[in-house]
């Protein structure tokens, strides 16, 4: 299922060749005021830990040891509230340097499910050890709430309220991604 994932989303890439950076959601400067927060499977019982480190050279590092017991398997970090519409732009633009894991960038809007929100989750593959940028279609985004796949909701990118980086891939172990920035991809017509 995720080789599915990943070769439809280098196929989409593919796809978006001609294009151009948009926005910059942040660019962990310290100067877009972001609140970013780690929140592991704790929060129904696991064991894993992930950590933030803002790291002097502008980047965020996310990081720690992923735990499968006691049904866990989960780690991310968020953005605090936000308001961003991305209603203009393809998708993410993130420039990371990983430990060869598949990562899902998430986007949250005002859609609910039973009153809760929804996640909107894209996969993306990290290569280790290596800085690259990977482009993430707005396309590509599925809803979801705990694990459960919502097909009928669509992401809507004019509507952007948290963003977040999350790891649960269900392989037991260290993990590291540092990331640079966070940004958006546009058709190089539609750059300013």
């Amino acid at each position: 299922m995720i080789m599915k994932h990943l070769v439809l989303i280098l196929l989409s890439m593919s796809l978006y060749a001609d294009t151009a950076r948009g926005q910059s959601i942040t660019e962990f400067d310290g100067k877009d005021g972001m609140d970013w927060q780690v929140v592991n499977d704790g929060v129904m019982g696991g064991l894993s830990e992930g950590k933030l480190t803002l790291n002097p050279s502008g980047t965020m590092k996310f990081s720690g040891m992923l735990s499968l017991e006691n049904n866990g398997g989960f780690s991310t970090f968020r953005s605090g509230d936000l308001k961003l519409d991305l209603s203009g732009d393809l998708g993410l633009l993130l420039r990371v340097k990983g430990d060869g894991r598949t990562y899902q960038a998430r986007l949250a809007t005002d859609a609910l499910f039973r009153g809760m929100e929804v996640s909107f989750a894209a996969e993306f593959a990290t290569k280790k050890g290596e800085w690259i940028e990977v482009k993430v279609p707005f396309a590509s985004f599925k809803g979801t709430f705990r694990g459960l796949d919502l097909p009928k909701e669509k992401l809507d990118p004019a509507k952007v309220r948290r963003v977040s980086i999350l790891l649960g891939d269900k392989k037991q172990g260290p993990f590291e991604l540092e990331i640079d920035s966070i940004q958006t991809y546009r058709a190089a017509a539609a750059q300013k």
